[in-house]
């Protein structure tokens, strides 16, 4: 879509100027002058009183949709390892292809991986497109891009799911752009449109503030990265087989422009929110960043971990690797207790699938007790010892 000025209309006078939400047009000898940072949004063409702006649409590149099938999710592994959230894909991409009536096909990259194609047809994929090459043994995007977008060219999957990983995301834009289609990042729910069979992805947009579901009509693969603890993950059926495509990569000299050199794992101690069964997690209601303690008291009695909100985070009371909510972890526990935390909504968008929630807070009118199955109102401070009386009996 286009906007341009007609040269011989225009006045001069400035309204578009005004008007422009963008601030993408300017004044240039009395004419005015469509920017880079226009939009297409059209406000201009209807403020102008002289007709002197128009908006045309551009020619769009018209693939035929009917030669793309299947579904495909990225196996993302590490050092021989698959990823709990390519299984979790699995699960998800099984409900889709059979609501679509297609395969549910894995993608494998790696070196000396094989083997993991067994473990990929258990969790649910018919088949497994692999592969196997030294230059694949470490992640970078121009390997894995390469292999991966070269396949998608000769198999043309429908749809192209990956986790919103370090790796998912920084592999989904690179193969998004190579097959000029788009991508829906950090989805929360994924669904087929019984009428056209189109995926519609959901996903959290203005600062969590409302849904947003996306559809992509006109290019394949409809591609999404979803946030690691949203899907439940696929049910492992034991001695179940598939079919093993393998790929051919085939890598000149500067196809692969970057080289790990060394893996750096971090020397800070660990936490691993998604697969917690027991969270146990604070905010800005803890009032210090002592009252963290008491939470581990607490996590460690219930054999969880502990968590926290943004605000906790920004206070500097904790470290990031702890946070739930939009801008953080993703979370899907057994029982989630949130201690001395509001319910803002970009909070409860990371944790509002919780099997159990127990909400402690002196506020009875806070936010977190509409998300909540059990509510305390109380001090943390009194409550918590009482609890961990209890467990001790």
């Amino acid at each position: 879509m286009a906007v341009n000025v007609i040269k011989e209309k225009c006045k001069g006078c400035s309204i578009c100027v005004k008007n422009c939400p963008f601030e993408a047009i300017t004044m240039e000898d009395r004419l005015a002058v469509i920017g880079t940072a226009c939009t297409g949004c059209g406000v201009c063409v209807e403020k102008c009183p002289f007709k002197a702006i128009e908006k045309t649409e551009e020619e769009k590149e018209v693939k035929d949709l009917s030669q793309y099938h299947g579904v495909w999710v990225f196996a993302e592994q590490r050092e021989g390892k698959i990823m709990p959230v390519a299984i979790e894909l699995l699960g998800e991409g099984k409900k889709l292809a059979g609501e679509i009536g297609c395969e549910l096909c894995a993608v494998l990259c790696g070196s000396g991986v094989a083997h993991l194609a067994e473990e990929l047809y258990e969790y649910g994929a018919d088949k497994v497109y692999l592969a196997d090459a030294p230059e694949l043994k470490d992640y970078t995007t121009d390997g894995y891009g390469k292999v991966i977008y070269d396949a998608i060219q000769e198999y043309k999957p429908e749809i192209v799911l990956l986790g919103a990983t370090h790796i998912g995301r920084d592999l989904g834009p690179i193969l998004a752009v190579k097959c000029n289609t788009g991508l829906t990042a950090d989805c929360t729910k994924l669904e087929i449109d019984p009428e056209d069979k189109k995926i519609k992805q959901t996903r959290p947009a203005f600062g969590g503030n409302l849904m947003a579901t996306i559809v992509c009509p006109n290019h394949r693969p409809q591609m999404s990265t979803v946030r690691p603890g949203v899907m439940a993950k696929a049910e492992r059926e034991a001695g179940r087989k598939g079919q093993l495509v393998e790929l051919k990569p085939c890598f000149q000299d500067g196809d692969i422009r970057t080289k790990v050199v060394e893996v750096v794992k971090t020397m800070k101690d660990a936490v691993s929110l998604t697969d917690a069964d027991v969270i146990v997690s604070g905010g800005m209601g803890l009032g210090k960043p002592e009252g963290f303690a008491l939470l581990k008291q607490l996590a460690d009695k219930l054999g969880g971990v502990v968590a926290a909100s943004r605000a906790a985070v920004d206070a500097g009371w904790i470290d990031h690797a702890y946070q739930v909510g939009q801008t953080g972890t993703t979370v899907k526990p057994k029982i989630y207790v949130a201690c001395g935390i509001s319910g803002a909504i970009q909070h409860v968008a990371g944790m509002q699938n919780s099997e159990q929630i127990i909400a402690i807070n002196t506020n009875e009118a806070a936010p977190i007790f509409e998300v909540a199955d059990y509510g305390i109102v109380g001090d943390l401070y009194k409550v918590i010892p009482a609890i961990l009386e209890e467990l001790e009996k």
